[in-house]
């Protein structure tokens, strides 16, 4: 299998790493953020993008889609410790593209930690599955209904 090939995101893939990041979070999420209570909060999430793509130590790898090149297959953000966001657009569920954007973040941070939604179980246990554990802390999303998030850290033993 051909190694999985990311590039640094620039200003100009925000709106792409918006629409993964909305196709990825209303698959995955509609269970905690039920669409016709909670829409999708599109104008926030440009925003943060906007704000992660200039801010200086966060990097932002991106996949671009090679079945559809209009389009993001995944992206991993993070800055030296925090691994900020992850989403692997659903069409491309399933081919190890959220394993590889791990491995290519991990391999540049130091001490890893991230939080994630304590009712996302598909995603702690993909996390859990490559050492992550959780740490005992938590917070409130940043968006209503406010969820609880739980903090994990990878074990390097």
């Amino acid at each position: 299998m051909e190694p999985t090939r990311f590039r640094q995101a620039t200003p100009e893939d925000a709106q792409a790493l918006l629409d993964v990041e909305r196709a990825a979070g209303i698959a995955a999420l509609g269970h905690i953020f039920p669409p016709g209570m909670y829409p999708f909060p599109a104008d926030e999430v440009l925003a943060k993008w906007e704000s992660a793509l200039t801010e200086p130590g966060v990097r932002v790898l991106v996949l671009d889609d090679d079945a559809d090149g209009s389009r993001l297959a995944c992206f991993v953000a993070h800055d030296e410790r925090l691994l900020r966001h992850l989403a692997v657009h659903p069409s491309r569920w399933g081919a190890g593209l959220a394993r590889a954007a791990m491995d290519a973040a991990v391999a540049e941070m130091r001490d890893p930690r991230l939080w994630c939604l304590a009712d996302n179980d598909q995603a702690i246990g993909f996390y859990e599955h490559l050492g992550w554990r959780r740490t005992g802390r938590t917070l409130a999303s940043d968006y209503a209904p406010f969820p609880d998030q739980v903090e994990m850290a990878l074990r390097r033993d």
